[in-house]
């Protein structure tokens, strides 16, 4: 089977809270009849529209690619790693909390068990939009129950304005909550488990109030100074490996780190100019996530064929708010439009290996710890 890019069909939610337009990324999916909230780009139903897995879902396709494709770390398949979405919230989520993983084996094995540590990169954003991410100084878990009886939780918690292009980490165990004007992209452990601290009153469509967790929600909590933060990228002038012939973008582009973590690494692909022939090869599998323009993807192997080394070529076009799974150590090169921007997602091999890459690229340890999180 030869190793090429697949293109990922998103899987819309309805959310009490989401949006009826879900343009600029989905101008077809205007004036609907329900509000959505959330496209699942990798959910493993979403279905595979391309290569040789089209038709399946990705959750089949991931069981049955051969091995090289998924990556050493991923000799068995195992469970998809990473779960990445877009939000489209026209009002406020719940205030929340995630669990991390040992809290969720411990408790949630019936849904199944693994935590939920999440970033989101701001797609775009409308003037105001916010988030609240963490607890001011001093609060404690008294402090939190009696506003949620009073309804003043949202006083308790640290708000930060939100521009386009920001990023913010969110570790297991920060309650946050996700304002309107938005969209955000957001890559996670691939969990749904989320704990309800407080939601505003709201009810479901038959009249009832959304159901709380705040027992559990307090359990998991963390308070006062976490990792959760606005993040500082980092720029990139080679690959994960710290090799310059690697991923180069030259003047044409720019290359940033936006988030890094144990489940998951965001790079951010800026393409000032049409580009031909930006390579690059992932240790393991990667996810690109476009957030506007268009181009192609362009991926060939070299192979053995009566005594002599040829090249074996293909290329997909892509557009905004396509999701693409590139097999591990594929050479492959996005050729774009003017002013493209993609999302590489991937799970680093090593941490340290990264900081050692980034710290050859001359980035102090302090710049470093903005951006990648233990």
């Amino acid at each position: 089977m030869k190793p090429e890019p697949f293109r990922i069909e998103p899987t819309f939610v309805p959310r009490i809270w989401g949006a009826r337009s879900l343009a600029p990324l989905y101008p077809e999916k205007s004036n609907l009849p329900e509000p959505i909230g959330e496209a699942w780009l990798t959910g493993i139903d979403c279905k595979v529209v391309s290569g040789p897995f089209a038709g399946k879902t990705l959750g089949e396709a991931w069981r049955e690619m051969p091995h090289e494709w998924r990556g050493a770390r991923f000799t068995e398949p195992g469970d998809f790693p990473i779960l990445i979405k877009f939000i489209f919230p026209s009002d406020k989520l719940s205030i929340q909390v995630h669990p991390d993983d040992a809290y969720a084996a411990a408790h949630e094995q019936a849904a199944g068990g693994q935590g939920k540590t999440e970033m989101w990169h701001v797609v775009q954003a409308e003037p105001g939009a916010n988030v609240l991410l963490g607890t001011k100084p001093g609060v404690t878990k008294e402090l939190v129950v009696d506003a949620i009886a009073h309804n003043t939780l949202e006083n308790l918690m640290e708000k930060h304005p939100v521009y386009n292009g920001d990023t913010f980490f969110v570790p297991a165990g920060t309650p946050h909550t996700i304002g309107s004007g938005m969209i955000l992209c957001e890559v996670q452990e691939y969990s749904d488990l989320t704990y309800r601290l407080y939601d505003y009153g709201r009810t479901d469509a038959k009249g009832n109030p959304r159901e709380l967790h705040v027992k559990k929600a307090l359990d998991v909590m963390k308070f006062g100074k976490t990792a959760g933060r606005k993040t500082k990228p980092v720029s990139l002038f080679a690959g994960e490996t710290g090799d310059k012939r690697d991923m180069q973008l030259g003047y044409g582009g720019k290359r940033t780190l936006l988030s890094a973590c144990r489940y998951f690494a965001v790079e951010r692909w800026e393409f000032y100019r049409k580009i031909f022939g930006f390579r690059w090869r992932g240790s393991a599998f990667d996810i690109l996530v476009v957030l506007n323009g268009k181009g192609e993807i362009g991926w060939g192997r070299t192979v053995w064929k009566r005594g002599h080394d040829v090249r074996d070529w293909g290329c997909s076009g892509f557009q905004a708010g396509q999701c693409w799974f590139v097999p591990a150590l594929l050479n492959a090169a996005p050729r774009t439009s003017r002013h493209a921007t993609m999302l590489r997602v991937y799970v680093p091999e090593d941490l340290s290996v990264l900081r050692s890459a980034l710290k050859r690229e001359r980035h102090s340890e302090a710049a470093i710890a903005e951006t990648v999180f233990d």
